[in-house]
């Protein structure tokens, strides 16, 4: 079992951010600033990387070890690698974005039997900015896997890989079990199975089971509750105006934002903390929960940018309509959706039926309709532009267009 690291096992970009506040404003801005660029596909990673290392070029390398020592572990993290040894499984972690210093220390924590990282340049205890080693290469991390492999005298069919960005991509090989975990667009097509929410989802997945049925929890039902809310936009802003209703998500996006950045730090914002501890998930309780904010630009996009009543409708279908999709398909164990395994068939037909209600209160039935299998096909497709955002503005276009 090969595990990628960040994301994973540890909070997505967590750890950069850390050393980044920890060094200043200006050395945070910098790496915010070659994280987007990598992350947006403009800089390769191994020139992303040797940004990000100049940029804590003299920081102390017990900086970077006090650092981790801080992050937590994905929830059910150490349980998961606990069935993995009972069943006599070898574990390997392969990370591109941390040194092998730190990934030796996440292993040891765990039992796993292997650490690649990236070297690091040090001298007197300081980081020279240097960067280097296999997984820093294009297709880096399938050198070091092989290297694994021929240790143990095993081949890729004897290998299961669980990864979450496209960094990862080269080690998800069709002989292999590939299992993504929260991953992006491009994993969700490479993968066999996708896996959202606790990691011990994967366990399963190793079989090539199918998905078991999960009855939602109040958990799920509270945070759907809230997406349904965003219906209410469209017939408060034709109450007030659009002006001020845009103003209102903005504030409530800042104010969220910031309740964030405080619980990074261990300190809660009254009454929007508690909130977010009761919609997000575990493993979204464990780094920057972004999905609110993205939901809110969707929704406040398509109130801006589009005219009436496309946009009303086009927001009321995404709010009904995306809800009833993740609850019903949690909830059944169907055939996953070909181009996006998180998906299923149950889901999007649940979707289809809430979302042309929810359209039809705005437009007529037939373009509701048109609206709502516009929204359920943008849903399926593994997009690079989060679906909270894609959903509503694809679905608000051809709205106007058919207006």
């Amino acid at each position: 079992m090969v595990f990628d690291v960040e994301g994973v096992l540890i909070p997505r970009n967590r750890f950069l951010f850390e050393v980044g506040r920890s060094l200043g404003a200006l050395p945070l801005l910098k790496i915010l600033f070659f994280g987007f660029l990598y992350e947006t596909g403009l800089l390769p990673l191994k020139k992303a990387l040797k940004h990000l290392f100049m940029v804590a070029r003299g920081a102390k390398l017990h900086l970077l070890l006090t650092t981790l020592e801080k992050l937590p572990l994905m929830p059910d993290t150490k349980q998961v690698f606990t069935a993995l040894k009972s069943q006599g499984c070898k574990t390997a972690l392969i990370s591109s974005g941390l040194p092998t210093v730190l990934v030796e220390k996440i292993a040891v924590s765990l039992g796993a039997d292997y650490a690649v990282g990236a070297e690091i340049g040090v001298e007197n205890g300081a980081l020279t900015g240097e960067i280097w080693g296999d997984v820093t290469e294009r297709n880096g991390k399938m050198l070091a896997l092989k290297k694994i492999l021929r240790a143990e005298g095993l081949n890729l069919g004897d290998c299961a890989a669980v990864a979450d960005d496209r960094n990862n991509a080269c080690i998800f090989q069709r002989e292999m079990r590939r299992i993504g975990y929260n991953p992006d667009f491009v994993m969700r097509v490479k993968a066999d199975t996708v896996v959202t929410g606790r990691l011990t989802k994967i366990l399963p997945a190793l079989d090539g089971k199918r998905k078991p049925r999960i009855l939602p929890t109040g958990n799920d039902f509270f945070r759907e509750t809230i997406h349904a809310s965003g219906f209410l936009v469209p017939v408060i802003a034709a109450l007030v105006g659009v002006p001020l209703v845009a103003l209102m998500i903005s504030a409530v996006v800042a104010v969220y934002a910031a309740s964030e950045f405080l619980r990074a730090r261990g300190i809660n914002m009254p009454l929007i903390s508690d909130v977010t501890r009761c919609a997000a998930s575990q493993s979204e309780l464990s780094e920057f929960a972004l999905a609110p904010i993205y939901f809110a630009l969707g929704i406040l996009l398509t109130l801006l940018l589009l005219p009436f009543p496309a946009n009303s409708a086009a927001i009321a279908i995404f709010a009904l309509g995306d809800s009833a999709a993740s609850l019903v398909g949690g909830a059944f164990s169907g055939k996953p959706l070909p181009l996006n395994k998180a998906k299923t068939l149950e889901g999007s037909l649940a979707g289809l039926l809430f979302a042309f209600l929810a359209g039809s209160v705005f437009v007529a039935p037939w373009v509701a309709l048109v609206g709502a299998a516009v929204a359920m096909l943008v849903e399926s497709l593994p997009l690079p532009l989060n679906d909270n955002i894609s959903i509503p503005l694809c679905t608000g276009l051809v709205l106007t267009l058919l207006a």
